[in-house]
């Protein structure tokens, strides 16, 4: 049995909800509103179903948890394609912000800064955070400062082209600093 370890992750296609229509509404009676968006009023399910048939459309459920459910008179085949339409649009517009990762260390020379500096900004404007880490090795350890004073210097040269907020400030853990920067908007 062969083993697939290159498998990329497949998001879920985006789901749009479920409407009942006609005979697959379950509720006794319904509040009914017509195709113009006048309210016709409760009335039993079957009355409905008849109402729409002479009209030559069909009840489609939109608010299933309402007490009696409120249906509407329409075509439910274009209803669905509108829904299906928006949640298309709705889950194109939403973009999940990612953490990208920029590493310095505490002897980083001034051109080396300024190239972090370029990434950062490159990541900032694609909608992304930036999270700067320092990896401290040996006696590095002992002078934190010079590596607050890399940070503070990132920083500054960061300010200077977008506002910057510090959404974590910076950390020491063990050898490890790290701080998570995003752009004001």
């Amino acid at each position: 049995m062969r083993i697939h370890r290159h498998r990329r992750f497949q998001k879920p296609k985006f789901s749009a909800p479920e409407y009942n229509a006609n005979g697959r509404i379950i509720a006794a009676e319904v509040r009914l509103i017509d195709e113009n968006g006048v309210t016709l009023g409760v009335m039993a399910k079957e009355a409905a179903v008849a109402l729409a048939a002479e009209r030559g459309l069909d009840i489609i459920e939109v608010s299933p948890k309402a007490v009696p459910p409120v249906c509407k008179l329409g075509d439910y085949g274009q209803f669905k394609y509108q829904k299906e339409k928006e949640a298309r649009k709705q889950r194109a517009q939403s973009k999940e912000v990612e953490i990208k990762g920029i590493r310095l260390t505490p002897r980083i020379g001034i051109g080396d800064l300024d190239i972090r500096v370029a990434q950062a900004k490159k990541f900032f404007e694609q909608g992304d955070k930036v999270k700067a880490e320092m990896i401290l090795r040996g006696r590095e350890k002992a002078h934190a400062d010079v590596a607050n004073a890399v940070f503070h210097q990132f920083v500054a040269k960061l300010q200077e082209h977008y506002p910057i907020k510090i959404e974590q400030p910076l950390k020491n853990q063990e050898g490890r600093m790290n701080m998570i920067l995003a752009r004001q908007t």
